[in-house]
């Protein structure tokens, strides 16, 4: 339920993450939603990590649980 204004704040990527998020985008062609829904579902998971920032491996996990979800 965050609202654009809330993701840019809170959902801050370090640069791998960011580039990972970036390429998995280019390469599985993820809309602008998909995208959206990954990166709070990483925020999720970095929040449970402890992680002031959403880094590599959350962004992973969380494209990993898009896709097993798309499989279903």
């Amino acid at each position: 339920q965050m609202t654009p204004r809330f993701i840019k704040k809170y959902c801050e990527l370090d640069a791998s993450g960011n580039r990972m998020l970036e390429l998995v985008t280019d390469r599985l062609g993820f809309s602008a939603r998909t995208y959206t829904r990954i990166l709070k579902v990483a925020r999720t998971i970095a929040d449970l990590d402890g992680s002031d920032s959403i880094h590599e491996q959350h962004i992973a996990e969380a494209i990993q649980y898009r896709r097993f979800d798309r499989r279903t």
